[in-house]
């Protein structure tokens, strides 16, 4: 087996060759790093490495195999972790020169999680400060670059960990989702992303900010289906830390992966009521992805979802969440914070408590209504944005009244949320979501389309998902660095 052939291996394969030794863990950790160390300095993916622990964890694991001691569901498989996440002993920035020199104190309950089951940390993931934006770059670490294409975004949040996954540096990013910042890069960089339903997943993000951490979701991105669900299995379930975590279901998602209902109702809709515009080569792909789904029998319609456009109502809430936060501390951190951001802050602190309450109402109200589109449905599919991956610095804001942005669509110059209207809505409702690649444009770059499901109800979206990854693989399909 070549080096490449280990460095793009699923995570679930990993687990049962270090299992039978056919491959130990150090082997499959030396052979990744080798790799980080040869593509990181082109994309810019890993922030902050983490080589030193990993190959300590690696040397463990595979010591703990051959004394036939119990091993976690991720035993000796080295996974990466966004900059945005506590992890004990190692730099934790949040993206921001403020936490340039943070050391972590403590791992968060999914590090924790992911520890325990016998990950290999790598390394920290690049972020943009507080993970305010759709892109990845920041003044620390400078910016992350699309493997697909170096002059393009891998989208963002969890950028670094997207760029990562899908250049081979890694099976398994643990990333974070406020408003899409998992499904974005997954559809970016043609990967499997998957934010769960609210709660389903402990996050500590609420202490940060507030309210709007109500919004945000940690979970996986990966190249396999099959990977998700192994994550999930060790990261879901209740945790004290957070008040809103659920129980643990109860179920093995991995076991439960390849049971394909025999039944399903499919809605699609391609703008969800108020989607401005859409990416002919989005829109093509996606609809042939939806008809793939005839090889099942499942009953596919168009969805009657109709959603007033939520954007002001999400910039209110998101932006009040960051002033919330960073706003107590402008002055201090102003030489030290990204203009964009400063823009934001002062937009959120402008809010007055009345406008606030009744952006609380309205979010109900988007809450009910998609609640009242899954009644008729199982499954909801949608495109995962609007457009393919764009021009690096394309999402900043260059006109604040109308907040436009310099990404065009169908020669529509489109907002700071206008690209990504499938996205958000859904961690406003908390529903569980996924991005998976269905197709590629013209140009080389991935398609993403979304499954949405109804709440808690990871494994019929888990389920979905997998079925058509049988139909429509994309592994095979690797950057090109040459």
């Amino acid at each position: 087996m070549n080096k490449e052939e280990i460095c793009f291996m699923s995570a679930c394969e990993m687990v049962e060759k270090i299992k039978t030794q056919e491959l130990t863990s150090s082997e499959i950790t030396e052979t990744i790093i080798e790799r980080i160390e040869k593509i990181n300095p082109i994309i810019n993916a890993y922030c902050t490495p983490t080589f030193d622990l990993a190959r300590k964890i690696a040397k463990k694991a595979d010591e703990a195999v051959k004394k036939r001691e119990k091993m976690g569901l991720l035993h000796g498989i080295p996974i990466s972790i966004k900059d945005e996440t506590e992890t004990k002993g190692i730099r934790t920035t949040f993206g921001s020169k403020a936490f340039e020199n943070n050391i972590a104190r403590k791992d968060e309950t999914i590090v924790r999680r992911l520890r325990d089951a016998g990950a290999v940390i790598l390394g920290k993931t690049n972020t943009p400060a507080f993970g305010y934006k759709g892109e990845t770059d920041n003044l620390i670490f400078g910016v992350t670059r699309n493997p697909w294409n170096l002059e393009r975004t891998p989208g963002g949040s969890s950028g670094g960990a997207a760029a990562a996954v899908a250049s081979g540096l890694g099976p398994i990013g643990i990333g974070s989702d406020g408003g899409g910042s998992i499904r974005i890069p997954s559809c970016f960089c043609g990967l499997f992303g998957l934010k769960s339903t609210f709660g389903r997943v402990p996050q500590n993000t609420m202490k940060m900010f507030g309210n709007f951490g109500t919004f945000v979701h940690k979970g996986p991105l990966v190249r396999y289906v099959k990977d998700a669900a192994l994550v999930l299995d060790i990261i879901a379930g209740q945790d004290e830390s957070d008040r809103y975590s659920v129980p643990n279901p109860n179920v093995s998602y991995l076991e439960r992966l390849n049971d394909t209902p025999n039944k399903l109702k499919i809605g699609y809709s391609l703008d969800l009521g108020f989607a401005e515009a859409l990416d002919p080569e989005v829109e093509m792909s996606v609809m042939k992805g939806i008809q793939k789904f005839e090889e099942f029998d499942w009953s596919i319609e168009k969805s009657r979802i109709k959603l007033r456009n939520p954007e002001s109502l999400f910039l209110t809430l998101w932006t009040s969440g960051l002033g919330y936060t960073l706003g107590k501390l402008l002055k201090e951190w102003q030489d030290k914070t990204e203009p964009d951001l400063l823009d934001l802050i002062n937009l959120g602190l402008s809010f007055s408590k009345k406008e606030l309450k009744i952006a609380e109402v309205q979010r109900e109200m988007v809450y009910s209504d998609i609640c009242r589109a899954f009644k008729k449905i199982d499954i909801l599919i949608t495109p995962t944005l609007a457009c393919p991956a764009f021009e690096l610095g394309k999402s900043l804001v260059i006109e604040k009244e109308t907040r436009k942005t310099g990404v065009i669509i169908n020669g529509k110059n489109m907002s700071e949320a206008g690209w990504l209207p499938f996205t958000y809505p859904f961690n406003m409702s908390g529903h569980p979501a996924a991005s998976i690649p269905c197709g590629w444009t013209s140009d080389g770059l991935p398609i993403g389309m979304q499954i949405v499901g109804k709440r808690f109800d990871e494994l019929t979206v888990l389920q979905v998902s997998k079925a058509f990854e049988e139909l429509a693989p994309w592994q095979d399909k690797r950057p090109n660095f040459n």
